[in-house]
């Protein structure tokens, strides 16, 4: 490979491999999940539809994440390896929403069609609420903070 073609593969390749080794995630059993993960899997899925169960790393951490059903909408919860609830992503309904919410996220979306929201919950705090958007064949996410407003970072 000449040198100019191997830096345009390396630039090309960097940051795909940088972004699968973020974050990795395989589905797995429930019969492979820790005890401590176990234990609050089963408080978390009480009355609950259990879709399935992931473990990925994550800057060197492994969680495991639980794909549940609750009422007819998607929820998902991620624990560390203790069991300690880290994120909860719950789908909510656009019209559900806060107005000043609701409007953020349909700005942000443009011309494109919402077609899911959800609120995400870290440490038992909302922190943002998370719109997928299809615009054509494209599809893409947008973020708004729980009151609406701009986020500093993507959650």
């Amino acid at each position: 490979m000449s040198p100019i073609r191997h830096s345009l593969f390396a630039l090309v390749a960097l940051p795909l491999l940088t972004g699968a080794l973020a974050a990795q995630e395989r589905k797995i059993e429930r019969r492979d999940l820790p005890a401590a993960v176990e234990k609050t899997v089963v408080k978390e899925s009480a009355g609950a539809n259990v879709r399935g169960f992931a473990k990925e790393m994550e800057h060197g951490q492994t969680y495991y994440e639980a794909s549940l059903i609750v009422g007819g909408a998607n929820r998902d919860v991620l624990m560390d390896t203790a069991g300690v609830v880290v994120e909860v992503e719950q789908q909510v309904a656009l019209d559900s929403l806060p107005a000043a919410v609701r409007s953020a996220l349909l700005a942000k979306a443009g011309a494109g069609k919402i077609t899911t929201v959800e609120s995400l919950t870290k440490k038992d705090k909302l922190v943002a609420y998370e719109a997928q958007v299809r615009t054509g064949t494209r599809r893409s996410e947008v973020q708004v903070g729980p009151d609406g407003g701009t986020l500093q970072h993507e959650e």
